[in-house]
């Protein structure tokens, strides 16, 4: 092609005639080859294989004869074949076929009448082998040629018949597929032709790379031919046929082709394979690849004929330009692989359309140039003294252009031009960060979405600012209209910075909101009950987020509306401008400079720790979340400040000040200047609502360089801040650039890790001198400079986007869900240490997804921007997290997941970046020390030159910590094992006896049936498995586990789980319960042996029994088990549990050996575990389901194989809060680290797991960075896919700013605020003659319950009575009291409860009874006894008036005096009478004050519970707890939660005696979940512990007062000392 148009261009005149020519003859030339290649390929993917000898070829003849029996070609679906079969006849076995024809097939079936002659003809006999043709289609590298063809007629004296067979996958399986042909039909099928034809053809399958030596051995052995079993490898392999020596069937000279059908009746031989045909053409599978390439074709074609004719070439480069041509239509058929800018190994089918792709855009852009320097119009567009318009600038351009174009061979070369979606996806990202403002994108789709966006957002706003500019302007008056185009300017700008550059989560949001029922679940799947919660916490983020947006941008466009209409931008003038410069630069100085650099590890590289340290900074092991401190809350309301306010009214006042100025007609006209003026508006305004970080310092600058320095070259104010902020991010590119490069390559510090490198390094000088221009052009295109094979010459590399790899590379976890049964059985997949730990970098991801972008806000990891990199390192998690798409409130990042155990060098900077510089003293080649909190020289030196640094050493994200423990050493003591299998047999029993199907299996006539040999009192079971080292029930006597064995040790454990049942059972030693117990125990205890090989004795067959078990591999391999097939569901939800729960009871036998002796505490263990625990196999679904909801505890039995290592291990985790560090990296370090290692493995093909460019160096963390790269470049253990974390799910960061503004919270805001008001007004509006004032000196009284003496007969109090009949309405809310002996001489501070008298608020009168309790106040000098309450005494400033009293309640007050003391049942007795209702005078004692609200719950016939409410509804267990030990209830306010006692329920030594067993497996993080408590929290106390109590329950375990706090449905237990008391609790 290159000839042809050269040669054309040059014997033809330069017109039209070259394109009319050129063009068809290319689309010609490409349909033909692009339809031959894509028929080749098919015919090779199910085809004949023809063979044939030399002498074929001599003997003309031969062809003609062989018409009377010419070989048919039959349709697959013909009628021979109805079933889409295949018909293949093989005649006589052939010498071995070339190497490109892969192994030959295998043969079956011999006629024993049948003899071998050595030199005679042979006749073959037909034998039809039928299959799918779909068999047949394989991938590229194994593909299956298929024949069809019927018999074939042969002349001899002998007959042969031979029977081939074909291997056919079907359904993962290996068949070899024989069929032998009968006599008749064989004899039927032979012609009679003439004696001189001596060729044979055979038509065989040659399956390339399916079939396998030992595959054909195997079905030689099947056709049991004896000629064919004495017949050696030779025969299989060319390789091996050549070692051997030539044979006299190759001496034949076979060779092969391929039936090309061109017409139903005529065919042509292709002599290659596919190999071959690979070599020369690329294989387009599709249709429209082969549309698409011809199309491209011809394309290049015409731009490049064009181009020709228009003489932009003369003299060599005409011949230069075609050779371009001819390469980029060349690349269509037959691409460089690998290309220098292909991402990834093997062929790429996406780089073949690079260079026709970028020569067509490169022709396009010629022509466009060249017309517009000829076709210029008289407007002259002219910014900062250039023309852009003049013709000498556009022709300049476009013979840039064309030489660009004349070096595509050296450009590809050295891989300058990413691929075809990069390039696109790259210039949609840079036009709409830089143009538009718009954010970084994480995909294609995700570019052009956003670019589209912003195109829309600037057609909307242009038409306003058009018209608006159309209007009369004068000094003093701006239009309306342009004050609507500035409210919606900022509205729009604000709601697209808020918005994700993936519309994927919008479009599922979408999806689910209008087709909601699309997704359905299979009930038989046992996955479908696994649900992954982030796409659903993703799509409500996105919901808060718009309705937020509908809300918060209609405010703030009518805010700003409101502003700029006002005209202050107008009077205030130039006073306003200076003073909004002045207050960004200071706001944005103080909170982008000064506090993140006051808050860094060493702050300006000169001090050795923080001069603003967190709370968590001197804890060695953090209990709690983060603490917000008050330098994070400044920090927070100064970036919301700067962002929110000062920002836009920057943009707006230069938008009122430049407006009229740019759409002057010496300016930019008003067509062009409102385009200018949207686009440069909607830019600064979505880049500083989006990432404000750097734009203070642009501001600044471009102030003081327009208005002081060059005030002439200003364009006005607001052009010269559109362009700057793109200079300003180029600036800070090259920057970061010439950072690493210095870095890299400082004298001192570098690290040769190879021969090449200390070579390069002295050719490095001379070319730092082109450094710096390199690093400006990679700046300005945004590429990386990378070093060349990680030495110091550095090139750079092709344009990349923000997300600078190309692949989409994700981590799928190898478990249960994705492997085969059988895999899973026999080889255990996944087992491997790398697997198992990557989903701790999964939990992670979703730790940072939940609470990344507050940490952001809260400026905990500093200074951020898009695409910045950091470094979480913590013990043993060291992740790289990458920054990708940074708005307003959202941040994108993808978490990258190192090895646990890394290589060497990965552990010398891992010791880096953790080890303390301040202990380091030296000062150049001495050690004279240094100032206090100050680094020493030599520090402060090192730390200047790293590409990283540390910004934080305490950062606190929620996570797992992991503890393992060997299996084998907790087992190698027999006794060990005993323990184990007791709680094995305990635990079977515990399940089967809570299950609610109990019922039905005991009911089960099968089963009843299969368990009848064991419910024989006599039975033993001596199976040999059976242990009496491991069998606590073994009988000695009768060498075997009996009945009456297993019920002497388990049967007391039977009958106490049968107890706690709802409805027990009957449980003796005949009953049913224990028959099916027993044999339930001894079916696991024999399936236990089953897996260990029957060898229990032996360690290792023991734990991989074990291990067997606990993934639920259990074998029934006795005949005795099979009752249990009767239902499945006795192993999957009671031995199984059984076998697990095990194993976390055996861990807890080494803390306290006899502890679970006692049933009582050894069932409620199981089922607290059952609630804070989950015992899963780490293969299960279930496991990472688990780990990803944040379930508290964990624990699996881990079977380790690798690096030969094979052991056991207990895996247990508890999530908790984890400490990192945060080390920053520079961006470009990474980006050309990255690049260059691309280009060494996948371009130079450097496969050497020990190249020099991978070593540590400490400066810039090559190894860690390399590491993390996509694999096989890298080798992380976690890839994590790109994760968007939203602020709004920050619970710190709303407690600063406030939630999400939607209708639907101020709705809430409001209902709250009503009721706070409703509830402040009733606890304050009280007369003053009424309340109870605690500063009264002396005769002060208790708010108690009228507690009767010791003496009373009547004191005895029934707790349990609260629904007996006669009792009052009310009196189910009066909680049981104890009595007390009185305590003399012990004041108590009382308050008033009339705040409970006047409220009926149904929703108190659950806790209405609770208010007439006494409390002591740790601000008051007055203290509750210890002993008890004093008794009731009247007091004047302790009675109510009845007045005010509803007459309902009045008339109850009267019944209760009339009422006879035994009739009040759980209440003390009444001693003093009350006064009729009609008295008014008359008042209540304090001590009745409990009676009159009970009978407050129920006034207005609203009852706390019903009259038929069963016992035990009635008060919740919070107050049940509180009327067993007469505490007090009160409400406080936590103010310091390190004062919470969140882990006290937990503890073994039982420090606390609590006051019910579900209070406490409720009080501690192992209930709470996700949920935790913060500061600013309240609830009331219904539990007090005070040290050195007599009473034990009271008791507290320190000196300090400890207090259990109810909040909401959560209890807490905290030290008094942690919290604010409130008041009563009404």
């Amino acid at each position: 092609m290159h000839i042809f148009i050269f040669f054309l261009s040059k014997a033809l005149p330069s017109s039209m005639i070259i394109v009319a020519v050129y063009c068809p003859v290319i689309a010609a030339v490409f349909i033909v080859l692009k339809m031959v290649n894509y028929r080749l390929h098919r015919a090779l993917d199910a085809g004949e294989v023809v063979d044939r000898n030399a002498n074929e070829f001599k003997d003309q003849r031969a062809k003609a004869e062989q018409g009377n029996c010419s070989i048919r070609r039959k349709d697959s679906n013909g009628p021979s074949d109805p079933g889409g079969g295949i018909e293949m006849s093989e005649f006589i076995r052939e010498a071995t076929p070339p190497v490109g024809c892969s192994s030959r097939n295998s043969y079956a079936g011999l006629d024993p009448n049948n003899q071998i002659g050595s030199g005679s003809s042979r006749l073959g006999t037909a034998t039809t082998i039928k299959g799918d043709t779909d068999t047949a289609k394989t991938s590229d590298d194994i593909s299956l040629s298929l024949g069809q063809s019927s018999s074939l007629c042969k002349e001899g004296s002998e007959e042969q018949g031979k029977f081939s067979s074909t291997l056919y996958e079907t359904g993962g399986c290996d068949m070899s597929l024989v069929n032998f042909e009968p006599a008749a039909r064989r004899a039927s099928n032979i012609c009679d032709t003439d004696s001189h034809v001596s060729s044979s053809t055979s038509v065989r399958f040659y399956p390339h790379d399916v079939l396998s030596l030992p595959q054909i051995r195997l079905n030689r052995l099947l056709t049991i031919d004896t000629d064919l079993l004495e017949q050696q490898d030779i025969d299989l392999s060319p390789d091996l046929a050549a070692t051997y020596g030539p044979t006299e069937d190759a001496a034949q000279k076979v060779k092969h082709y391929y039936r090309f059908w061109i017409l139903p009746q005529l065919w042509i031989g292709v002599n290659f394979d596919r190999l071959t045909l690979l070599s020369l053409f690329d294989r387009n599978r599709e249709i429209l690849e082969n549309v698409l390439a011809v199309i491209l074709a011809i394309l290049v074609a015409f731009l490049g004929s064009i181009l020709l004719i228009q003489g932009f070439f003369r003299d060599i480069w005409v011949f230069q330009f075609c050779l371009v041509i001819a390469s980029c239509q060349y690349s269509l058929l037959k691409s460089v692989q690998p290309d220098s800018s292909s991402p990834r190994h093997g062929h790429n089918r996406i780089i073949a359309y690079s260079r026709p792709v970028y020569f067509c855009l490169c022709c396009g852009l010629i022509w466009l140039l060249d017309y517009g320097s000829r076709n210029l119009t008289t407007t002259k567009f002219k910014l900062y003294g250039i023309t852009f318009t003049n013709p000498l600038v556009l022709i300049s351009a476009r013979d840039l252009v064309i030489v660009f174009t004349l070096c595509f061979p050296i450009v590809f070369f050295v891989g300058l031009l990413p691929q075809v979606n990069t390039f696109v996806m790259y210039l949609c990202e840079q036009l709409d960060i830089h143009i538009f403002g718009g954010n970084a994108t994480t995909s294609l789709l995700a570019a052009l979405y956003s670019f589209i966006c912003s195109i829309v957002a600037v057609a909307l706003l242009y038409g306003l600012c058009y018209g608006a500019l159309k209007d009369s302007w004068d000094g003093q008056h701006i239009p309306v209209l342009f004050s609507v185009f500035c409210g919606l300017l900022v509205a729009i700008s604000y709601h697209l910075s808020r918005q994700s550059s993936d519309p994927s989560v919008l479009f599922s949001l979408m999806q689910s909101k209008i087709f909601p029922k699309t997704e359905e679940k299979n009930p038989e799947d046992p996955l479908s009950e696994v649900k992954d919660p982030l796409p659903e916490k993703l799509r409500n983020s996105i919901s808060e987020r718009l309705q937020s947006d509908l809300v918060v941008c209609i405010v703030i466009g009518v805010l700003y509306f409101a502003i700029h209409v006002s005209t202050v931008f107008t009077v205030l003038q130039p006073a306003l401008k200076y003073v909004l410069y002045a207050l960004v630069g200071f706001v944005g100085f103080v909170t982008h400079y000064v506090l993140p650099q006051v808050r860094k590890q060493l702050p300006w590289h000169c001090f050795s720790h923080p001069l603003l340290k967190t709370v968590e900074y001197n804890q060695y092991e953090v209990q709690n979340a983060a603490t917000v401190m008050w330098f994070e809350k400044l920090h927070v309301w100064l970036l919301f400040m700067e962002k929110n306010i000062i920002y836009p009214l920057i943009v707006l006042n230069e938008l009122s000040s430049s407006a009229e100025t740019i759409a002057s007609p010496k300016k930019l006209d008003t067509e062009l200047g409102a385009l200018m003026i949207t686009i440069a508006g909607l830019k600064l305004l979505r880049s500083s609502f989006s990432s404000p970080t750097y734009q203070y310092v642009t501001v600044v600058f471009t102030v003081l360089f327009f208005k002081i320095d060059y005030e002439a070259f200003s364009e006005t104010m607001l052009l010269d801040l559109f362009f700057m902020s793109i200079l300003f991010n180029k600036l800070w590119e090259l920057l970061y650039k010439l950072q690493f490069v210095y870095t890299y390559i400082a004298p001192w510090q570098i690290t040769w890790g190879s021969a090449f490198h200390a070579f390069a390094q002295p050719f490095a000088v001379p070319h730092s001198a082109m450094l710096f221009v390199q690093a400006a052009v990679s700046a300005f295109f945004s590429t990386p400079l990378n070093p060349f094979l990680g030495s110091a010459i550095f090139i750079t590399s092709y344009v990349r986007p923000v997300k600078f790899w190309e692949r989409d590379y994700n981590t799928k976890r190898v478990d249960h869900s994705n492997t085969r049964l059988a895999s899973q059985l026999d080889r255990n997949p996944g087992s491997d240490d790398n697997n198992l730990n990557s989903i701790f970098y999964e939990h992670l991801t979703r730790s940072l997804q939940h609470s990344l972008c507050g940490d952001l806000l809260l400026g905990r990891w500093g200074n951020y921007s898009t695409g910045d990199c950091f470094i979480l390192a913590s013990d043993y998690l060291n992740a790289l997290v990458h920054l990708i798409e940074i708005g307003n409130g959202l941040v994108t990042f993808q978490l990258r997941g190192l090895e646990f155990r890394g290589t060497y060098c990965q552990q010398r900077e891992v010791e880096a970046i953790t080890e303390g510089v301040e202990e380091d003293e030296g000062f150049c080649c001495c050690e004279p020390g240094h100032v206090p909190h100050v680094l020493s020289f030599n520090a402060a030196f090192s730390q200047r030159w790293l590409a990283w640094e540390v910004i934080v050493t305490k950062y606190i994200l929620e996570g797992y910590s992991i503890t393992d423990n060997s299996a084998a050493s907790m087992l190698q003591v027999f006794d060990l094992r005993k323990v184990l299998t007791t709680y094995y047999v305990k635990g079977i029993i515990y399940y089967v006896t809570t299950s609610s199907k109990l019922e039905e299996w005991l009911a089960n006539e099968t089963m009843q049936e299969g368990l009848r040999l064991y419910a024989d009192r006599n039975y033993v079971d001596v199976d040999p498995t059976f242990n009496p080292n491991i069998d606590e029930d073994y009988d000695h006597r009768l060498a075997g586990i009996s009945r009456e064995s297993f019920c002497v040790i388990y049967l007391n454990w039977i009958e106490y789980c049968s107890s706690r049942r709802a409805k027990p059972l009957d449980v003796d030693k005949d009953s049913s319960l224990v028959t099916l117990c027993y044999g339930l125990c001894v079916l696991g205890r024999r399936a236990l042996g089953t897996a260990s090989h029957h060898m229990s004795s032996n360690l290792e067959s023991f734990l991989y029994g074990l291990h067997a078990l606990f993934k639920g591999d259990f074998r029934i391999s006795s005949i005795r088990d099979e009752w249990i097939f009767a239902d499945m569901e006795l192993l999957r939800k009671v031995v199984v549990p059984g076998i697990r729960m095990s194993i976390k009871l055996h861990q807890d036998h080494f803390t306290s050996s006899d502890e679970y002796d006692d049933p009582t505490v050894l069932y409620e263990a199981i089922v607290s575990h059952e609630k804070n625990l989950v015992i899963a196999h780490e293969g299960d679904p279930a496991w990472r389901s688990a780990v990803l909801a944040n379930s508290p505890s964990l624990l699996a039995l881990r079977h380790v194989m690798d690096d030969g290592t094979n052991e056991y291990k207990v895996i247990m985790l508890n999530r908790r809060y984890l400490s990192f560090r945060v080390i920053k990296v520079n961006k470009e370090c990474v980006r050309g680290l990255w690049a260059g290692q691309q280009q060494e493995l996948v371009f130079l093909r450097n496969r050497n797991p020990e190249r020099g460019s991978i070593q540590n160096a400490k400066q810039a963390l090559r190894n860690m960075i390399n590491s993390s790269c996509d694999q096989p470049i890298g080798y992380p253990i976690f890839v994590s896919p790109l994760t968007t974390s939203y602020s709004d799910s920050h619970e710190q960061l709303k407690g600063i700013l406030g939630g999400p503004i939607s209708l639907g919270n101020i709705r809430n805001f409001i209902v709250s605020t009503w009721h706070r008001l409703r509830k402040g007004c009733g606890a304050g509006c009280n007369s003053g003659g009424n309340i109870e004032d605690s500063d009264t000196g002396g005769g002060t009284s208790c708010i108690s319950n009228n507690a009767p003496t010791a003496s009373d007969p009547h004191s005895t109090v029934s707790q349990g009575s609260i629904g007996n009949p006669g009792r009052g309405s009310g009196a189910g809310l009066h909680p049981p009291v104890t009595a007390y002996p009185p305590t003399l001489g012990t004041s108590h501070s009382t308050h008033s409860v009339q705040s409970g008298l006047v409220r009926q608020s149904p929703a108190r009168a659950s806790v209405a009874s609770q208010s007439s309790y006494c409390y002591s106040s740790r601000h008051s000098s007055l203290r509750m006894s210890t002993t008890g309450f004093v008794p009731c005494r009247r007091s004047s400033t302790s009675q109510i008036s009845l007045r005010n009293l509803p007459s309902s309640i009045q008339s109850r007050l009267s019944m209760v005096n009339q009422m006879e003391p035994s009739s009040q049942s759980g209440m003390a007795c009444v001693h003093h009478g009350l006064p009729s209702s009609s008295s008014s005078s008359q008042s209540i004692p304090a001590c009745k004050h409990h009676t009159l609200v009970g009978f407050l719950g129920t006034d207005g016939g609203q009852s706390s519970s019903a009259p038929d409410a069963p016992p035990g509804n009635t008060l919740s267990p919070a107050n049940n707890a509180h009327a067993k030990k007469g505490e007090v209830i009160y409400r406080v306010q936590i103010v310091d939660p390190s004062q919470i006692l969140d882990g006290i329920n937990l503890s073994k030594r039982k420090e606390l005696q609590w006051p019910d067993e579900g209070i406490r497996l409720k009080a501690g993080r192992n209930s709470w979940k996700d949920w935790s408590p913060q500061e600013g929290m309240e609830g009331h106390v219904i539990h007090r512990w005070v040290p050195c109590s007599r009473d034990p329950g009271t008791r507290s375990h320190i000196d300090k007062t400890v207090l259990l706090v109810q909040i909401d449905d959560k209890y807490v237990t905290v030290v008094e000392t942690g919290v604010l008391e409130l008041g009563a609790e009404v």
